[in-house]
Parts: structure tokens; sequence; C-alpha cells
């Protein structure tokens, strides 16, 4: 069995506030797309997981990867004893702002649904989700969506024009997470005003800049080189607009389709991690 891991891209991060337990809220529209890691399933007595694909390295020194621990989490919600060989082909760079290990948390919950022949309803699933972290609801589904609270207030995202095209770009510089919301300085941002959708790239482009990544400036200041990449982003051909994705250092450029992407990504550095294509198909 095979389940995809789909990156995920925060077209623009705004932080609303901060609850009473230090978790910060946010407002965000969230893409997938074609890049992605991939989890496979086979039969066997005892569950483990091997790790694969040319990021796999950065992830044999983590002592219980994700999805190990979401496979722990599904057999004791649904009674089940943990089984099976899983083999994580990891594509996508680790610690970069694009979901990379919340993507295959969320795929290993879909995956092992399957293999063990459980069914979890969807708010069980969607809370057990949010235990492995705040990404992994949005990425059980793998399609375009608003993201608010810490994560686990999903709704529709604006219709997205046809044929999107993305550049992803990373300088290769994981950045923790806890340590760029620390960096951040300024007040809250208030919830973004989306239209109902969008005809063309070029006018989904001029609404989200009147947006931002309220990491983007603390990221900055922690990793130089995040500023480097949103400069080589926006200097590529045909780009509409450049952002880091998540809390970085993973930067993103949209333009108007796929062609056009994996064209450019061809023109950033060689030593970068980068990747160009268009929006990820959720299977029917």
């Amino acid at each position: 069995m095979l389940q995809a891991a789909p990156a995920k891209v925060n077209l623009f991060l705004h932080v609303t506030g901060r609850r009473a337990d230090g978790y910060h809220l946010l407002d965000s529209l969230v893409v997938f797309l074609a890049a992605a890691d991939s989890l496979h399933w086979a039969e066997a007595p005892a569950l483990s997981l091997s790790l694969d694909g040319p990021e796999g390295g950065a992830l044999r020194a983590e002592p219980d990867n994700l999805v190990l621990r979401a496979a722990r989490l599904l057999a004791e919600a649904t009674g089940v004893s943990p089984r099976g060989f899983l083999r994580l082909d990891k594509h996508l760079p680790v610690a970069s702002g694009i979901g990379g290990g919340s993507a295959d948390a969320a795929a290993a919950l879909r995956l092992l649904c399957r293999a063990w022949n459980v069914a979890v309803p969807p708010d069980a699933m969607a809370a057990l989700a949010l235990r492995l972290g705040a990404d992994v609801p949005v990425c059980l589904a793998s399609r375009p969506a608003r993201m608010e609270g810490v994560g686990e207030l999903l709704g529709p995202a604006p219709a997205l024009p046809p044929g999107l095209g993305m550049v992803l770009a990373n300088p290769r510089v994981a950045l923790a997470t806890p340590a760029v919301f620390r960096a951040r300085a300024g007040g809250f941002s208030p919830r973004a005003a989306l239209p109902p959708g969008w005809a063309d790239a070029a006018a989904m482009a001029r609404d989200l800049s009147a947006c931002r990544n309220d990491l983007e400036a603390p990221a900055i200041g922690l990793c130089p080189a995040v500023g480097e990449v949103l400069a080589a982003l926006r200097a590529l051909p045909g780009c509409l607009l450049a952002r880091m994705s998540g809390s970085g250092a993973t930067c993103f450029a949209l333009l108007p389709d796929a062609a056009a992407a994996t064209a450019a990504a061809t023109l950033l550095p060689p030593e970068w991690w980068r990747w160009g294509g268009g929006l990820y198909e959720t299977p029917a």
C-alpha cells in the first residue's frame, strides 16, 4: 500500500493572537503541491519503519519519528495491535516550513486506517491529528483550506486558478518553529479578507500581496539566507509573488502555470533544495 504526503505551503500566515496557554492563534491559506514524500506499508507482525529517499538521512538521528508516533496513537485509539513494515521515501527537507513531518504523520494515519481496516470518525481523527502537531489536521485531507486557531479550525479555501504553478526553494538551513515564534516582535495581525475565488494567478497574487507571513521577518533575523532565497525567487521570470512558507526556511514563488514553475526552478542555485511544478491533485 502507498500513500502520498504532499508538501503544504502557507500562502500567507497571520499571527492573530495568543491563547492563555501560550499557543499562538493563526490565520492562513494553505495549499498542497505535487512535491511529496511517500509512505509505503507491507504486512509484518511487528511495527517498524525504514527511512529512504534523498532527504531521509536528516531523520535517521531522530529517536522517535512522527510516522511511528502516529501509528502508535492510531493503534491505541482503535484498540488494534500496531503492525506492519513502513518505508518513508523522504523527498521534502526536514524542519523547513512546508509540513514535511506533519504530512508524513497524516499519511500514516490515512494509510494505516486502510491497512488495519479501522474506521475513525472525522472529529476523532482530527483530534488525534492535532495531538501530533498543529499542521497535521490540515494535512489529513491535503486539500486547499483556510486554517485558523492553532491549526484545528479548517474552512474552505477560495477557488484557485486552474493550472497554478509554484517554485519552492530552501537554503538547506533548518529553522526551529519555537525559535522563530520567540523572535517575533510587535502585535498581532487581523484576519485576512479574501474573495470567493480568483480567475487567474495574477489576480490571486495581487490579493495575496496585501497579506504577509508574520514569521518571515524573525526567520530572516535568525537565518539571513531566507532573505537571499526570497530575492532569488523574486528575480525569476514570471514570478508574481514570493514569500516564506510557515516558519521557514522554505520560500515559494507563485507563477502563472506549472510548466513555467518547473523551468524557473532550474535557474536557482543547485546547492539549494528546489522544486517547481503544480498543485497536488487529491485522489477522488
